[in-house]
């Protein structure tokens, strides 16, 4: 090597590297890789212009910062040489080797050394080992990748939160960094966004109440008060505001029920950091991992108020109890409210927003009084509620299915176990089947016969277990649904008021004829039955 040649020395050490370096092998360490090359400069008479280092970077991509200054500085000709350790600390790219050390690094004038494994661009007869080299550090990445996605999933179906930074309302638990325990502070916050919501708050509205108590966006919580170094890639630096996208986001998440879901997003390729959504049916959901939030009820009651369109319809931003479920029976289009024509222009009701627009000659007004309308729903939901069950009946129900699934539970677990005990029977005939004819005591026929006779009953045996599995599955969920359906008639039994989470929570749409009367579709539906409930009902409730 000629004298005062100008070097630039770039050292790497990756996340996998530092694996390896809590294990004992500091071989790849920054520091030993500055001390390795250091030693070779200036034993081959180079003047050392620069060190480049990345640190936690993988050698796959190029956008590593200090390789991107070292590639900066190679054009403005600060040096004409790169010495690494080896070439896998260059990049483990083959398509970077191939762009860098073949074409772009010798039209600058710039030969790149690997110290260890004798790299060296100078040297054309070793161009191919360095291809070889190139492809084979390629390969180790896509094999380090795939394990890598294995043993994520792996954790993810164990549950554990594989998350860099935890959803609002939970921290990272001390004792294990792969689960989560809750705030307290921003638990609150996230239990009244919730509570908010199902009083008829939009999520606009919600966002722009929080903002104006100041309190902070999560963002900025977890800087200023968690101090945790976290970037969101959507901020902008003026970023502070609570956002319609924020609430939405937080009212739809699962983990404040106690679930962990991911495996969302995967990448298009180990060599590109781009990744897209996975579909739904390929998300990993492990429910019960954590302290929850929200309790599932409450959850479910904001996912089915949001199927609801609603509007604000007055200055005071005070949404009906009955919006997004009340239309008109004919033309099947939303009610809108109708006030007094003088004075106070106090709000009396609802007609059809088809006549209200277009007039008499497409559809009849279906006027309807507020206070009306609210005594015949209050009134229906009471009679069906009493009607279907009473407290005494609920009772005596739950006391039978306990009895019931105690018994069959036994039954169940009985007929599973002969299942099995006879599925290693014939496992053991077949195996002793084969023993007779390696003796010679049966011929080749008459064991090829039996091994099918088997091979029949033990297919006939799974199929029957698997069939058994499948109805004890569909009986659970059967049962599931039905206490849904009790919890939601228990609840309000006897009441006296008409809420808007009553609505909400029980009627899936309020029909008004042009009569003034009324269609109510509850959501419920009892056992058995898939009918919706339907009750006309007018207690002269025309405006």
């Amino acid at each position: 090597m000629e004298e005062k040649t100008k070097a630039a020395l770039y050292l790497r050490l990756s996340k996998e590297d530092k694996d390896k370096l809590t294990k004992g092998d500091d071989s790849a360490s920054i520091q030993n890789q500055r001390l390795l090359l250091t030693d070779y400069a200036l034993a081959h008479d180079c003047q050392i212009v620069d060190v480049y280092s990345d640190d936690d970077e993988s050698g796959l991509f190029d956008t590593r910062p200090e390789f991107e200054r070292m590639l900066t500085d190679a054009k403005l000709g600060r040096f004409n040489v790169v010495i690494a350790k080896s070439q896998s600390r260059f990049s483990r790219n083959l398509e970077h080797i191939e762009r860098y050390l073949h074409h772009d690094f010798p039209n600058l004038g710039i030969r790149f050394i690997g110290v260890v494994d004798g790299a060296d661009t100078a040297d054309s007869n070793n161009k191919k080992s360095r291809q070889i080299n190139g492809l084979v550090n390629e390969w180790y990445c896509e094999d380090l990748s795939k394990n890598i996605r294995s043993a994520f999933r792996a954790k993810m179906r164990n549950g554990q939160y594989l998350g860099a930074s935890c959803p609002y309302g939970y921290v990272k638990d001390p004792k294990d960094r792969n689960h989560l325990v809750e705030d307290a502070y921003a638990a609150d916050v996230v239990r009244r966004i919730y509570k908010l919501y199902l009083k008829g708050y939009g999520k606009a509205r919600i966002a722009k109440l929080l903002t104006g108590e100041g309190v902070l966006i999560p963002t900025l919580y977890k800087r200023k008060i968690l101090g945790i170094n976290y970037r969101n890639a959507h901020e902008c630096e003026t970023t502070g505001r609570w956002s319609y996208q924020t609430i939405h986001t937080i009212l739809n998440n699962e983990v404040y029920i106690g679930s962990v879901v991911q495996n969302k997003y995967r990448n298009i390729s180990y060599k590109d950091k781009k990744h897209i959504r996975q579909p739904k049916e390929q998300w990993i959901r492990v429910e019960d991992m954590h302290e929850a939030i929200i309790d599932q009820d409450t959850f479910r009651k904001v996912q089915e108020r949001q199927k609801l369109r609603t509007k604000q319809v007055n200055g005071g931003g005070e949404i009906s109890i009955f919006a997004g479920v009340l239309i008109c029976a004919d033309c099947k289009h939303a009610m809108v409210k109708t006030y007094e024509r003088r004075g106070s222009r106090r709000f009396k009701g609802y007609c059809c927003k088809t006549y209200k627009t277009q007039g008499k000659d497409c559809c009849r007004s279906h006027a309807v009084n507020y206070e009306g309308l609210c005594r015949a729903v209050l009134r229906s939901l009471k009679e069906e509620a009493e009607r279907i069950l009473t407290p005494k009946d609920i009772t005596y129900l739950e006391q039978v299915r306990a009895e019931c699934e105690k018994g069959s539970k036994k039954d169940y677990e009985a007929r599973l176990q002969g299942m099995e005990r006879e599925l290693r029977r014939r496992e053991v005939y077949k195996r002793k089947t084969y023993q007779n004819y390696m003796d010679e005591l049966i011929s080749k026929e008459e064991y090829l016969s039996y091994v099918r006779e088997f091979e029949r009953d033990i297919a006939d045996l799974k199929e029957n277990y698997r069939n058994m599995k499948e109805q004890d599955s569909e009986r659970k969920c059967a049962d599931m649904k039905e206490d849904d359906w009790l919890k939601r008639f228990e609840n309000y039994i006897g009441v006296e008021e008409l809420t808007r989470e009553i609505v909400v929570e029980l009627i899936e749409k309020i029909e008004v004829n042009e009569d003034g009367s009324v269609n109510i579709y509850y959501k419920f539906r009892p056992p058995n039955r898939t009918a919706v409930y339907e009750n006309k009902t007018g207690e002269g409730t025309k405006s």
